[in-house]
């Protein structure tokens, strides 16, 4: 019976001692995603961006945004423009924080309504890298499981 106690009571400790640490683990990741974000979107709101690779699960699609200037506003607003077409879409960085994303996992929004090139741009993309000149993004589509690539690289 003693036993049955001390064992039940070590496992109490135990159980409590893990969910304390996952807690403080999940604090330092939200920390972390936070500053992620904030720089990721310091990144992208400085200057004009441009598509430079653009590849939609089957084939290259690069040429689909040739000419166009990329601009990510303060108030999310995502601005395409080449002289003669300007299409308006949204952008943002977020903590997605779902069930099927590792939590460390940060997203870079992109939503266009038209046309229907700018609306293959619509995703919620993982990012594989960014810097002060690039963004290279990535989405494993659900549905049919092709992955999809894109990349912005700022203008100089």
């Amino acid at each position: 019976m003693k036993t049955e106690i001390k064992t039940s009571l070590l496992l109490m400790l135990s159980m409590s001692l893990m969910s304390s640490m996952c807690s403080d683990d999940d604090d330092n990741q939200q920390t972390n995603n936070s500053q992620t974000i904030q720089q990721i979107t310091t990144q992208v709101q400085s200057g004009n961006w441009e598509v430079t690779y653009f590849f939609d699960t089957d084939q290259e699609e690069t040429e689909n945004f040739n000419g166009f200037t990329f601009s990510f506003e303060t108030n999310n607003q995502l601005t395409a423009a080449n002289g003669s077409n300007t299409y308006i879409g949204s952008w943002s960085v977020t903590d997605s924080n779902s069930s099927d994303d590792s939590p460390e996992d940060v997203d870079f929004n992109i939503n266009f309504t038209s046309p229907p090139n700018f609306e293959e741009l619509s995703d919620d993309w993982d990012i594989i890298s960014h810097s002060s000149t690039k963004i290279e993004l990535i989405d494993i589509s659900g549905g049919n499981g092709g992955t999809d690539y894109l990349t912005f690289e700022k203008l100089q």
